[in-house]
């Protein structure tokens, strides 16, 4: 008895050290030693809340409730519970399932020239138990496969978190720049109201010609026509906000504009290698990969067959007050096999469309560390160059901003036409809206290079390890 609970145990072991299929090997990718528009190495910034460094309590305060009210983080993070619950329910596969059966019956059975004999009663209650070996790891290599799923939906919910993060912080300066700009237009349409009265008294005093007047009505209609396009694209603009935070669209009240919202922080460009341990889109997508690698493994121990062992213990008697007695007891063990012979190359054919989906999740996975570099290289030079366009576009403010008051004194002195007047203040409104714009898609420009290196840690969890990271550096 002793040899063969030994022999079983072999058995076992045997069956659990063998596992068909090849094992995940991360695929190599050669990655440039520095960005081209890159004017450091500096990444510190994006081991911080990097939306904390506009210093503004308000949109910190905005990501906050989106990162817990957003519908798909939300959505999410339930599909993260979906895929841990596939994994238990995969690993559950590896183990034996032990089940009872009971019954009770009354018959009578009618035998030739014997006529009917009976009536007969049958009680049993037996614990079964079915287990059919893991010889080949066919259910460690799905469980292997959920485990991996299990990894990409995490970092399925940490590209959405940053590209909720990034969006709302978007959209809030955004909403900052409208409100600028609606404020440059309430200002411009009050001055040229005032403008508008002094040339229609002095048209009705004969002193301009009525082309004067028509083009102060004209400019004076452009700035009002500005004002209701503004309020739409406020309002449009705080609803948009709203469903990010998850919730109905209504009035914000957010006090300020784009130009109180001063930010010169350095590039963190990093190290281009770590991109690749930063990026959650590059992660999920090797784990996607990792996954469709396991598959093949249980592709494979579809063409072996499969091991199983059955039992059965328990009472069965004619008479219910037996059941608990000795010689009621009855047992069984058993084992089967079963497997494939002829199928006509089927089983070699789910082994191929695995191997195929293997290669394609493989060139996604390079066509997305691809497309990671792509990004941040593009995100470098949105920033360098909107910092400089945005410089030029201050000075040519300010100089519009001196030529439309020395355009108006030349008038009232008599110097100059009011053509002239007209043209410096029209450069003025311009310069004035383009200042305001250029400057927020510089700020929109460090927002989406923050995501795109795909730093900042979100939860106390991550804040806590990047310290404890760098305690040990």
């Amino acid at each position: 008895m002793k040899n063969k609970i030994i022999y079983l145990a072999s058995i076992i072991l045997l069956a659990a050290s063998c596992k068909v299929g090849p094992n995940y090997v991360k695929p190599t990718i050669q990655t440039p030693g520095s960005f081209r528009f890159a004017e450091g190495t500096t990444d510190s910034a994006l081991n911080l809340k990097w939306w904390t460094l506009f210093n503004d309590d308000y949109l910190t305060a905005l990501v906050d409730s989106a990162l817990v009210h957003n519908q798909d983080v939300m959505i999410a993070a339930s599909r993260i519970e979906e895929a841990r619950a596939v994994v238990g329910f995969n690993k559950a596969d590896m183990l034996p399932v032990i089940g009872y059966d009971g019954g009770a019956s009354r018959y009578t059975s009618n035998f030739p020239g014997q006529g009917v004999q009976g009536p007969y009663n049958d009680f049993s209650g037996v614990a079964t138990l079915a287990w059919e070996l893991d010889f080949w790891g066919k259910y460690r290599r799905a469980t292997e496969a959920a485990r991996a799923e299990l990894l990409a939906t995490q970092y399925n919910q940490r590209v959405v978190q940053l590209s909720l993060i990034s969006e709302v912080t978007r959209t809030y300066f955004l909403l900052l720049d409208y409100n600028a700009r609606l404020e440059i237009s309430e200002k411009t349409l009050k001055s040229r109201k005032e403008s508008l009265r002094i040339i229609n008294e002095r048209f009705e005093k004969g002193i301009v010609p009525e082309l004067d007047l028509n083009q102060a009505q004209i400019q004076e209609a452009i700035a009002e026509a500005s004002i209701p396009l503004y309020t739409r694209l406020v309002a449009q603009t705080e609803n948009a906000l709203n469903i990010l935070l998850g919730r109905m669209p209504m009035e914000m009240e957010i006090n300020g504009t784009i130009k109180e919202k001063l930010f010169t922080p350095e590039i963190p460009a990093g190290i281009p290698s770590v991109i690749m341990e930063r990026r959650p889109d590059v992660l999920q997508a090797e784990q996607v990969l990792a996954a469709q690698n396991a598959r093949i493994g249980v592709a494979q121990t579809m063409r072996f067959p499969s091991i199983s062992l059955t039992g059965m213990f328990g009472t069965a008697s004619s008479e219910l007050s037996a059941l608990a007695t000795g010689d009621a007891m009855v047992w069984s063990v058993g084992g089967s096999i079963f497997g494939p012979l002829i199928n006509f190359g089927k089983n070699k054919r789910r082994v191929e469309i695995e191997r195929e989906r293997m290669r394609q999740d493989s060139l996604y996975y390079v066509k997305t560390v691809l497309n990671a570099f792509r990004e941040v290289e593009d995100a470098l030079i949105q920033v360098q160059t909107l910092k400089d366009e945005s410089l030029a576009r201050q000075k040519q403010m300010k100089a519009a901003e001196n030529a439309a008051m020395l355009s108006q004194a030349r008038y009232d002195g008599g110097v100059t036409s009011y053509l002239e007047v007209l043209d410096s203040e029209r450069s003025q409104f311009n310069a004035q809206l383009s200042a305001s714009e250029t400057y927020q898609l510089y700020l929109s420009a460090y927002i989406n290079l923050y995501k795109v290196l795909g730093g900042g840690w979100i939860t106390e969890e991550e804040m806590k390890a990047a310290q404890q990271q760098e305690q040990q550096q």
